[in-house]
């Protein structure tokens, strides 16, 4: 009797078939797109428009610096160079273009110097007023140099530094001063303090430290703030303009300003100074594009 019930309560449990199941499909895991999976017409093509709306202003001015004036060809052929012999001999492009590479590499030196020692000071001592002068340097970033135009004319007379490359050069390494400090403060807090400390151990002072372990360290950092240094000073226009009236000492940005006239502008004159322009800056980035990724990947993150 009770087999029989026990037997029954088994045979209560035990469902009713309910016809054929579907096989169940369990949801795979979502996998994210690889770089290798994205078609490459997405990758193609928004390089090719960004390629396009960049090199077709320097196509340009090339082909205006290359054809022959009143031509309306798309291709710069024949191919001519008066436009060159004219700014560089009837303008003067010759003579700016040896001042602004004398503003451009003493600008360079002088703020790489001085930027190195300042960032130095920051990242390794520790003194009352340190955050504050850190904040000094950040927020003098966002005053316009327009608006010092006036009190350094001022000063530069009362010096009698007018018409001289010294005050472009001068005002110029202010200018870069502050943001330079912070980049260099930034390379030089990545290198260990203990390799110092071993070079002290070993002898060394702390100027002979620095330029033995540290300084070989900072490389990519000085290339990175050097050259932005050497562009601004290069392409800076306010500061020449308002320091240097006579044409002898003006730079190339003041040059180009006087090929537009009144009443006409000589384009081809005006795309060939523009070439001139540009060819030092392209010439840099090109040779110092490794060591600039390099110096600004270093300074990104505190080691």
């Amino acid at each position: 009797m009770t087999a029989q019930l026990a037997e029954k309560g088994t045979h209560a449990r035990v469902p009713a078939p309910r016809g054929p199941q579907p096989p169940s499909r369990s949801r795979a895991p979502r996998r994210e797109r690889a770089f290798d999976d994205v078609p490459r017409w997405q990758i193609y093509v928004p390089l090719g428009l960004y390629l396009l709306f960049t090199l077709v202003p320097f196509y340009w001015m090339l082909l205006f610096a290359l054809r022959p004036a009143g031509s309306t060809s798309l291709v710069p052929w024949p191919m001519t160079f008066e436009h060159f012999d004219k700014v560089w001999n009837e303008r003067s492009f010759g003579v700016f273009f040896q001042n602004s590479m004398l503003v451009g590499v003493a600008t360079l030196v002088t703020t790489t110097l001085i930027a190195l020692s300042g960032g130095y000071a920051l990242a390794r001592f520790h003194f009352r007023i340190k955050n504050g002068f850190m904040l000094a340097l950040l927020c003098s970033q966002f005053i316009p140099g327009a608006l010092m135009l006036v009190p350094l004319f001022e000063i530069f007379r009362e010096l009698r530094m007018l018409n001289s490359l010294g005050s472009v050069i001068i005002a110029e390494t202010v200018f870069q001063l502050p943001l330079s400090i912070i980049l260099i403060s930034g390379f030089i807090k990545n290198v260990p303090v203990s390799l110092e400390e071993a070079a002290w151990v070993d002898g060394c002072s702390r100027f002979r430290a620095f330029r033995a372990v540290v300084l070989p360290l900072l490389r990519p950092g000085l290339i990175a703030v050097g050259s932005f240094a050497f562009v601004h000073s290069w392409n800076h226009f306010l500061f020449a303009l308002m320091f240097l009236s006579r044409q002898e000492r003006q730079t190339i940005p003041v040059g180009l300003n006087t090929l537009i006239g009144s009443d006409s502008v000589d384009l081809g004159a005006l795309a060939a100074g523009g070439v001139v322009a540009a060819v030092p800056v392209v010439i840099v980035f090109a040779f110092i594009q490794k060591w600039l990724i390099t110096g600004f990947s270093a300074g990104a993150v505190k080691g």
